[in-house]
């Protein structure tokens, strides 16, 4: 039952976590990364996971960090961004991993082309003593695009075998 609890709501709490640290801050603790790679771990170990899958998925989070890394290079996500890009990807495996990245890079560009937008039109008053949501407005601000990659991680993680190993007839309460 704890193990179901965990493959339930691990990824997903983590996730949305990164997207709201990412909304209000504009930046992803490395903490969150680092407990999105040692919950799978962990996870995979626990679940029975073959050490051959274990491998694979290892190597899909390893080419997405190469790749975001590459991004972060070239100013094009934060680094932040990128650790939690590959952090998800460990999760999905090469099975999940090109519906991941199709659904982040469609959530991604649906948020630029939003703020952009929202970034054009003057803030109002009432809400202009917000700090985050000023910097959230200043054009000069990059784009939180933990949001975008956590939107489409959740999207994909029902789909994936941790939530297909999961025993709903042990999770009711009667």
């Amino acid at each position: 039952m704890i193990l179901d609890l965990a493959r339930l709501m691990f990824f997903p709490a983590l996730m949305a976590f990164a997207a709201a640290s990412d909304l209000f801050t504009m930046t992803i603790s490395n903490r969150v990364s680092l407990a999105l790679a040692a919950g799978f771990f962990v996870l995979a170990f626990a679940s029975g996971m073959a050490p051959s899958v274990i491998l694979m998925h290892v190597a899909a989070g390893s080419i997405v960090l190469v790749a975001a890394f590459a991004c972060f290079a070239f100013g094009w996500v934060g680094g932040g961004d990128a650790k939690v890009a590959a952090s998800a990807a460990l999760w999905f495996g090469f099975a999940h991993l090109l519906n991941y990245l199709v659904y982040a890079s469609l959530f991604g560009g649906a948020l630029t082309l939003l703020l952009l937008q929202f970034r054009q039109w003057p803030l109002p008053y009432a809400l202009a003593g917000q700090a985050w949501l000023l910097k959230l407005h200043a054009k000069e601000s990059g784009i939180p695009y933990g949001i975008a990659l956590a939107v489409g991680a959740l999207v994909v993680y029902p789909e994936t075998e941790w939530i297909k190993a999961v025993d709903l007839t042990h999770l009711m309460i009667g």
